[in-house]
């Protein structure tokens, strides 16, 4: 498998993969100033706040297939 992967949770926070341990989306009321994940990470007390969705979080994991995107050449640009 490798070394574990770093995943950004965005406003300069890295944490590694294999420790995140559980992911929630803030209810819209919580959101502000970027916030848009709580993170819960081994070895933190609190939970981290995370400037990306959980779905992006999940996806940088490996927890989740990233989208595919067509390639440049495959769009329809008329």
């Amino acid at each position: 498998m490798g070394e574990p992967r770093m995943v950004f949770l965005g406003f300069g926070k890295y944490v590694r993969a294999d420790r995140i341990y559980a992911v929630e989306p803030l209810a819209a009321g919580e959101r502000g100033a970027g916030a848009r994940t709580r993170v819960w990470v081994e070895g933190i007390p609190d939970p981290v706040v995370a400037s990306r969705t959980e779905r992006s979080i999940l996806a940088d994991m490996g927890a989740l297939p990233r989208r595919q995107r067509p390639s440049p050449q495959d769009e329809n640009l008329f």
